[in-house]
């Protein structure tokens, strides 16, 4: 395939999310909300369905620019099979306050660049979401690395370095995925095969289909919401993190947070027993801030 330059610079869309009530809460429970049956309530219980009243997960967000239907469209000559979510830094400018709406995204494929023949390509896309009203509400960059289509002779990716303090977290906290949460997750509209079907994920190295990145990291924003803003997820200003390597349902896994100024966190999420093996993160280099 020859990777389409000419691209970059484009814009996309718009991109039409309708939901309601009912979206709200399948996305919260593809993101492990109700683990326990109480935890996370708040995005699932919308009270009286005639007039429902929830909170919502900022990270639903996140999920508009990784639909199915945009990395389909923006198609600058990639393998998709190839296709995974290397990192995003989404701002929330408003809070999702409608219990159903019609959401537009528009996408501009900010840049493509060569990690190298075997290392894969990055590509950086902006999003920019807007509800009916005209209010944005999300701006999203998004990174995806497709893994068989480097060494095309493109520029280098730009530097991004987050400083992790050097000291024990503030505040960890464990929870077990559940081996189904990939298939609760796909419908909010990611169908990747890599979710869902075995053999697809065995020719690409897997023992078994992935966790959605948007779901494990709506995991710690789960974790951090109830640690430092319970209760109060539309206090959420910003997540950002690179996503270092993919989660196995059925793994238990570790969110570890440090809060290191006003408002402001970082965090990176491992396997439960990451000091013993020291295997690597499946998020890292992250950032949290909140109001």
């Amino acid at each position: 395939m020859t990777i389409k330059t000419e691209m970059v610079g484009q814009e996309f869309g718009p991109f039409v999310r309708e939901y309601t009530f009912r979206d709200l809460e399948l996305f919260a429970l593809g993101c492990g909300a109700g683990i326990d049956g109480k935890d996370g309530l708040e995005y699932l219980n919308e009270k009286d369905e005639r007039d429902p009243k929830l909170k919502v997960l900022p990270m639903f967000g996140a999920m508009l620019i990784v639909d199915s239907e945009v990395t389909r469209t923006i198609d600058y000559g990639y393998n998709y099979a190839g296709s995974l979510h290397w990192g995003f830094d989404i701002t929330f400018h408003e809070p999702i306050t409608k219990m159903s709406d019609r959401i537009e995204t528009m996408v501009v494929l900010k840049g493509l660049y060569d990690r190298g023949e075997g290392r894969g390509l990055l590509a950086q896309h902006v999003g920019k979401s807007y509800d009916s009203d005209g209010k944005l509400l999300f701006t999203n960059e998004s990174w995806d690395c497709l893994i068989y289509d480097g060494g095309w002779g493109g520029p280098a990716a730009p530097k991004d370095i987050v400083e992790m303090p050097n000291r024990n977290p503030d505040v960890e906290t464990l929870e077990r995925i559940p081996e189904n949460q990939a298939l609760i997750y796909r419908l909010s509209g990611d169908y990747h095969p890599q979710h869902i079907d075995w053999d697809y994920a065995a020719k690409n190295g897997e023992p078994r289909p992935i966790l959605h990145a948007i779901s494990y990291a709506g995991v710690v924003m789960r974790h951090a919401i109830n640690a430092f803003v319970p209760g109060e997820p539309e206090r959420i200003t910003r997540f950002k993190t690179r996503i270092t390597s993919p989660v196995l349902p059925g793994s238990t896994l570790k969110t570890q947070l440090w809060k290191v100024g006003e408002g402001e966190l970082r965090f990176r999420l491992v396997d439960e027993d990451f000091e013993e093996t020291g295997s690597k993160p499946h998020l890292n280099w992250g950032i949290i801030e909140y109001k």
